[in-house]
C-alpha cells in the first residue's frame, strides 16, 4: 500500500490535519495497515516538498498543537489519477515471506517442510475464520472496509490452496521431513534451480 497515495486520496475531499488523515486511513482500511503518526507527517513533508500537497500553516489554520492542515495541489491530483489508472504489478508487491521460507526449508536438510506447511495452513485457516467473522459483522454501508476484508479473505483462501499444492508437490517428490538432500528433492519434484 502506498501511504503517499492513500494520503493524497484522503485529501481529495478537503484539507486535513495529519491526525485526521491517520484516523481516516485506518477507518477506510479497518486498521489493517495501521499508520504511525510520524509516518504520516514525514510523508506529508515529502509530499509538500514535491509539490503534491501544500501546508496551510497560516495563522488560524493550525490546531492547538500548532499542526498545519494540508491540501492536495493540482500536481497531487494528477499524481493520484495516475496511481488510480495504473494497475499494481505483481513485482511491485512486497516479497512473499512464506514462499521464501518454504523454499529455504526445502533447501535445508532435515527440515520438516510438511510440518511447516501444516502449521501455516492451520494458522491461515484460523485467520480466515476471523476475517469471515469480521465480514459478517461489518455494516453493509461500510464498502471500503468490506473491500479490504474481502481482499484479505481471498488472499487467505488462495494461500490455503497454494499450501495444499505445496504439500502435494512434496508428497510427489517423496520428501519426508528428513529425507534426501535439497538437490535430490528438487530433482525428484521436477523443480528447476
Amino acid at each position: 500500500m502506498s501511504v503517499k497515495h492513500g494520503l493524497l486520496a484522503l485529501l481529495q475531499d478537503g484539507p486535513k490535519y495529519g491526525y485526521q488523515l491517520r484516523a481516516e486511513f485506518e477507518a477506510a482500511t479497518g486498521a489493517t495497515w495501521p499508520l504511525n503518526i510520524g509516518q504520516v507527517y514525514s510523508t506529508l513533508a515529502r509530499l509538500d516538498r514535491d509539490g503534491l500537497v501544500e501546508s496551510l500553516g497560516a495563522a488560524g489554520d493550525e490546531d492547538d498543537g500548532g499542526r498545519s492542515r494540508y491540501r492536495i495541489t493540482d500536481a497531487g491530483q494528477a499524481e493520484l489519477r495516475g496511481w488510480f489508472d495504473t494497475p499494481v504489478a505483481r513485482g511491485d508487491r512486497p516479497r512473499d515471506e512464506l514462499a521464501i521460507k518454504l523454499a529455504l526449508a526445502v533447501a535445508v536438510p532435515g527440515t520438516d517442510v510438511r510440518g511447516i506447511v501444516q502449521r501455516q495452513r492451520t494458522a491461515t485457516m484460523r485467520s480466515l475464520q476471523e476475517l469471515t467473522t469480521l465480514k459478517r459483522n461489518a455494516g453493509a454501508d461500510d464498502v471500503s472496509w468490506l473491500l479490504v476484508v474481502e481482499s484479505m479473505i481471498f488472499a487467505a483462501e488462495a494461500e490455503v490452496r497454494w499450501l495444499d499444492h505445496c504439500e502435494s508437490m512434496l508428497v510427489r517428490a517423496g520428501a519426508t521431513p528428513t529425507s534426501g538432500e535439497p538437490a535430490e528433492r528438487a530433482d525428484r519434484a521436477g523443480v528447476r534451480r
